[in-house]
């Protein structure tokens, strides 16, 4: 792809999507059905504890959580029991999150390849995304991979994986694993993986993206980011504080077509 900016960063050819916190603010759910749990013996999930959780599959991320209280009466069994029954009541009402619709519809607009990479289970990404169909997720078409598919089956996050089959899914060749263990036969898939731009919210997924060899924008929580004061951005390329303020031609992709514009702070 030509960049369309002198300057660009990087002639991006294909865009991948987390979900959770970044495109819909599911994250808020998860918050409050798990402190609604934990509250009952008197605990409540911090931040520290739940950066840890973001981006991981259902089951290691609730043996992670409940690790932090060994006291706690229930099993991993019965808590994902009790919080997907929870959760499923709130998920028909998640909403997207500021630029998220403005993104995707004018990538899809300029025919920019785009997939979602969540490690969400497909039933839930089926309830989170059912009511939005027609004015977002639709236009991923069948362009989505979820934590429980197949080929992912204990490759979560932060392991590459679940960036490199959505990447395939595009019809991109990028081969398998992380691209520090690529040949060197193999490098015109490492440079197809260096046109993948992925877009996160989770510290797990951004380092997920980075050992695809892919560019990586963190769009972090502000109560994530305060957890890291001295850890930088996780190699990620940029750091956002919502998808407002993405410049696409700062990426070699169309700009807007619109004139609305927001200052980075």
């Amino acid at each position: 792809m030509a960049s369309n900016a002198v300057n660009a960063k990087a002639d991006i050819a294909y865009v991948l999507f987390d979900m959770d916190g970044l495109m819909i603010n599911s994250e808020d759910v998860y918050t409050e059905v798990t402190n609604k749990i934990l509250g009952r013996y008197g605990h409540e999930m911090t931040w520290e504890i739940k950066s840890g959780c973001m981006g991981k599959p259902e089951r290691p991320a609730t043996e992670y959580l409940l690790s932090f209280y060994p006291g706690i009466p229930i099993s991993v069994d019965d808590y994902i029991t009790e919080r997907r029954a929870l959760q499923d009541l709130s998920w028909p009402h998640v909403q997207p999150l500021p630029g998220t619709l403005r993104l995707v519809t004018h990538l899809a607009k300029h025919k920019i390849p785009i997939a979602v990479a969540t490690g969400s289970q497909r039933r839930n990404y089926d309830l989170k995304t059912a009511h939005l169909k027609d004015s977002l997720f639709g236009l991923f078409g069948e362009n989505v991979i979820c934590g429980d598919d197949e080929e992912l089956r204990g490759k979560g996050k932060p392991m590459p994986d679940v960036f490199l089959v959505a990447a395939k899914k595009l019809g991109v060749d990028v081969g398998e694993g992380d691209v520090e263990n690529l040949s060197e036969s193999e490098e015109v898939r490492r440079r197809e993986r260096a046109k993948g731009l992925v877009f996160e919210d989770a510290v797990n997924g951004v380092q997920a993206g980075r050992r695809a060899g892919m560019k990586v924008i963190w769009v972090p929580d502000p109560r994530l980011k305060a957890q890291f004061p001295d850890e930088g951005n996780f190699g990620a390329d940029e750091v956002l504080k919502t998808l407002e303020e993405f410049r696409p031609e700062e990426w070699g992709l169309p700009p807007y077509d619109d004139d609305i514009a927001l200052e980075k702070q």
